[in-house]
């Protein structure tokens, strides 16, 4: 039979390893759903930081520095469609 997870060893100070075990508890999970959901959270806030890293430094590029400046863009941008 083929495994549809894999299994990993981690260690933990004691007292962490306590807050984990109340914690579960509490939500209702193994600490093994505990964990998978703990690190889906944390992969899914590194991705949208990348986005906001990609999103600022071409803000720099175009020289975004408020909303203001973006509306601009819009609007200069819906007045150059308008007008083909």
């Amino acid at each position: 039979m083929l495994r549809t997870s894999k299994i990993l060893t981690l260690s933990l100070p004691p007292e962490m390893a306590k807050q984990i075990e109340k914690l579960a508890k509490e939500e209702g999970m193994t600490r093994s759903e505990f964990f998978r959901e703990a690190l889906r959270q944390y992969i899914r806030r590194m991705r949208w930081e990348k986005i906001r890293e990609y999103g600022a430094k071409k803000a720099a590029e175009l020289g975004i520095k408020s909303e203001k400046d973006i509306e601009k863009l819009i609007d200069e941008y819906r007045s150059e469609k308008m007008t083909k």
